[in-house]
Parts: structure tokens; C-alpha cells; sequence
């Protein structure tokens, strides 16, 4: 009898052993491969994601541009400011001052360092009277008879002068034209 229960439990162990090693495999699978919506989810984390850096790249580079125009106004009024100097230094001293010459000539040299700041800067004058009518840069306001048949369609007279920037006309020429 001992034998028999020596096989016995022999044959539980050895089922018991077997119970375990299904139960092993049951629970080491295999890795399966991604189903629709995992990749689906990916994607569309990914396409969020990139939106979002988008979205933050325009929000950057519309920032800067603003400091960039800010900046250039910055440059331009910093070399204004010596004119100004200038203008309240010659207000100062036209108090004082019995010459006119002097006076005028002191505001010929203000106007003349302004002018050339603003050159430097890119700012170019029109020469209109005498040029041929054109609408892209001239404003016309009137219109008069023409002193000679080679002035009909062409500036007499300037009003207003116009001014570039760079090549872009940033102020219209107002002008008198013959007809």
C-alpha cells in the first residue's frame, strides 16, 4: 500500500507539474502585433503633436516679427533724437539772437542733418514738376490749362511732395496738371 500511494502521489506531482506548465504557456504570449486602434491612437498623437509645435512656431515668428518692427522704429528715432537737440538748442539761442542770418542759416543745418537721416534710412524725394502724369505716384488735385502744348498731361506744379521708401511710394505727390 505504501507503493501504491508513493505512485500515486508521483502521478499528482507529475499532473500538478503539467497543470503548471499549461498554465505557464497560457500566460507567456506571444507580443501581438498593433491593432487598428492602437495604431490609429498613435497617429493621432502624432498629428496633435505636430499641430501644437505649429501652432507655437506662428505664435513665435509673429512675436518676433512685432519685435523686429519695433526695434527698426527704435533705430530710426534714436538717430532722430541729435535733430531734436539741435531744434531746442537753436530755440534757446533765436531768443537771444538779433542776426536773421544766423537764424536762418542755424535751421538750414537742423533741416539738412534731418534730411540726410532720413536718407540714410532710405527715403528718397519725388521730382514731380515736369514729369509726365502717373497715378501711381501722383495725386492730382488740379487740373489747369497748359502754358504750352508740351506740358499737356505733365506736373505744372507740385503741392505736396511725394516721397519713397526704398522703391515702395509711401506718400503720394499731390500735383497740379495741364490739361
Amino acid at each position: 500500500m505504501s507503493e501504491d500511494k508513493e505512485v500515486k502521489n508521483e502521478k499528482e506531482e507529475v499532473d500538478n507539474t503539467q497543470d503548471v506548465n499549461e498554465t505557464e504557456q497560457e500566460t507567456v504570449e506571444t507580443p501581438s502585433e498593433p491593432t487598428l486602434e492602437d495604431k490609429y491612437q498613435e497617429l493621432n498623437d502624432k498629428y496633435l503633436r505636430i499641430h501644437a509645435e505649429f501652432d507655437n512656431y506662428r505664435k513665435r515668428t509673429n512675436k518676433e516679427k512685432l519685435d523686429i518692427i519695433g526695434t527698426a522704429n527704435a533705430g530710426l528715432l534714436k538717430d532722430l533724437i541729435p535733430v531734436i537737440d539741435d531744434f531746442e538748442r537753436a530755440i534757446v539761442n533765436n531768443d537771444e539772437v538779433d542776426d536773421i542770418e544766423s537764424v536762418k542759416e542755424g535751421f538750414k543745418l537742423i533741416f539738412n542733418k534731418y534730411k540726410t537721416t532720413l536718407e540714410s534710412k532710405g527715403l528718397k524725394g519725388m521730382d514731380a514738376v515736369g514729369e509726365a502724369f502717373d497715378s501711381e505716384v501722383h495725386e492730382a488735385i488740379a487740373n489747369v490749362p497748359a502754358p504750352t502744348k508740351k506740358m499737356k498731361g505733365k506736373v505744372i506744379d507740385s503741392v505736396e511732395k511725394g516721397y519713397f521708401l526704398g522703391d515702395k511710394v509711401i506718400r503720394y505727390a499731390k500735383v497740379v496738371v495741364g490739361q
